[in-house]
């Protein structure tokens, strides 16, 4: 998002939870291709944090072993050999303070070039993070003030008081401009062209209202179950907590802010911000009419049969946990007022997707028409954000031969102009960004506090009961939820 083409000095890059599942499956291989794209400064180093006792040779190997198990035969020698380089390993336990001593001293050593800041990588269980905070303060590691980065993964907090606690924590030790909270949705690039192609173009942008919009859909998707996270899922996290309250609020806010006046980080965050502060909170007495939970039972994915949630190993016989949840929320501003947004996601559904598709409402008169129909489909712009990235617009042609019957084509807005155009992931954006110290795709606090003020209320209504957490056969869309919707002609659209 930032025009800054520059990158700043060489710094160290310090991963806690290096071995963990996070850096393994994202982390690791994000900042490799990072390297093979020539972005990564020239001097900087990178310090692996973890509690196995590796030496630096096995650190090595694991690292030549996640590459390997990411990209196949597609790893560059070359590449992963300079790579490597940059890599200290140092095991210990994160909650213990010697840890930082050595740290400390670690960081310290003599290198090449000169450490124009630190960046401070998360990459850990949550209940862990007021502990980094506190010892990294304790050991020096938070001044001067402004100059270090912290990089927090969500979820941030489980509730709005945790959240509250979270964020005190860290601006006692941290001025706001040095924490980066990462949301990968965000780094998307279909989810940045969405701003270019709102702002930037006069065809869209006077048909972005309550006018002329039915109803905007929202929907993350996941083919695969909880596999090995039972233990953080079915305690603390939950579909609404671990996916709703930030990745699709977070895409909502994209949809419906309105144009900032610049494209600085704050001016950008600041509109977000409003559209958060402008959702109706749904009364508890009305939680079952606006959201559907749900947990998977035994079905097939990608032709295997698979266990139902409540038989994965490490989740509790009692549970309550959703792994899908549906949610329809309005907008109470100017520009929205009236336009149901519905939310929606889950796991062990029919594939992976992420999308956004905005229906348009009829038109006034249907003068054309199928003769074997008694309407005509609306008009959609549908975004797919995963696996693939496209966006198009489907409107109505008349088709050939006799009369005035019509059918509808999609207008694609591919923003690629050639196959070899290969945007950056969306990880390797934010770990840009961060290197970059650009903060404009991350999230600032009141983002975060608003958005559980919408959901605590959900979840507050649920601790009271277990008796509305329905079932769907894993391998499918999940419960159809028709109670959600405002109109009998409106559905999820499951392409």
């Amino acid at each position: 998002m930032s025009n800054q083409e520059t990158i700043p000095g060489p710094c160290h890059f310090v991963i806690f939870g290096a071995t963990g599942n996070l850096a393994t499956i994202k982390l690791l291989p994000c900042l490799y291709n990072l390297e093979a794209a020539g972005r990564i400064p020239g001097d900087m180093s990178i310090l692996a944090l973890g509690r196995q006792d590796h030496t630096h040779e096995s650190w090595l190997e694991h690292l030549h072993k996640v590459l390997q198990d990411k990209f196949g035969n597609k790893v560059d020698p070359a590449i992963a050999a300079r790579f490597a380089k940059r890599f200290a390993y140092m095991s210990g336990d994160l909650r213990e303070a010697d840890f930082y001593q050595r740290l400390k001293d670690k960081l310290a050593e003599p290198r090449e070039g000169s450490c124009s800041n630190i960046v401070f990588y998360l990459s850990i269980i949550p209940k862990d993070f007021n502990t980094v905070i506190n010892f990294l303060d304790e050991y020096g590691f938070s001044q001067p003030r402004g100059l270090h980065r912290i990089v927090v993964e969500k979820p941030f907090g489980t509730d709005l008081e945790t959240a509250q606690q979270l964020n005190r924590s860290l601006h006692k030790h941290f001025d706001e401009e040095q924490i980066y909270r990462i949301d990968h949705y965000l780094g998307k690039e279909t989810v940045q062209n969405l701003l270019v192609y709102r702002f930037a173009n006069t065809l869209i942008e006077p048909l972005w209202n309550r006018n002329y919009i039915n109803h905007v859909q929202i929907t993350v998707a996941e083919d695969f179950g909880i596999g090995t996270r039972a233990d953080y899922y079915d305690k603390s996290g939950g579909a609404m907590r671990d996916m709703l309250q930030n990745h699709l609020m977070q895409l909502l806010t994209v949809v419906a802010m309105e144009p900032p006046a610049t494209m600085e980080a704050d001016a950008v965050r600041d509109e977000k911000v409003k559209v958060l502060k402008s959702l109706r909170i749904i009364p508890e007495d009305k939680v079952t009419d606006h959201v559907v939970r749900a947990q998977y039972t035994a079905g097939t994915a990608k032709g295997q049969p698979v266990h139902g949630y409540m038989d994965e190993p490490g989740v509790d016989p009692e549970s309550a946990t959703e792994t899908f949840v549906a949610a329809k929320f309005y907008i109470d501003n100017w520009r929205w007022r009236g336009v149901p947004f519905y939310l929606r996601t889950g796991k062990r559904l029919a594939k992976t997707e992420s999308s956004i598709s905005i229906r348009f409402r009829h038109p006034p008169q249907h003068l054309f028409h199928n003769e074997e129909l008694d309407h005509i489909e609306p008009n959609w712009i549908h975004l797919l954000l995963q696996p693939t990235e496209h966006m198009n617009m489907e409107m109505h042609v008349r088709a050939p031969g006799l009369g005035m019957n019509t059918r509808t084509v999609a207008l694609n807005a591919s923003y690629r102009q050639a196959e070899d155009e290969k945007p950056l992931e969306a990880y390797q954006a934010l770990l840009l960004d961060v290197i970059r110290g650009d903060k404009t795709l991350f999230i600032r606090f009141d983002e975060v506090e608003w958005a559980w003020r919408v959901v605590d209320p959900i979840i507050k209504a649920w601790a009271k009961t277990k008796s509305d957490v329905q079932g769907y056969p894993a391998g499918t869309w999940g419960p159809e939820a028709p109670q959600i919707f405002d109109c009998h002609d409106q559905e999820w659209r499951n392409d």
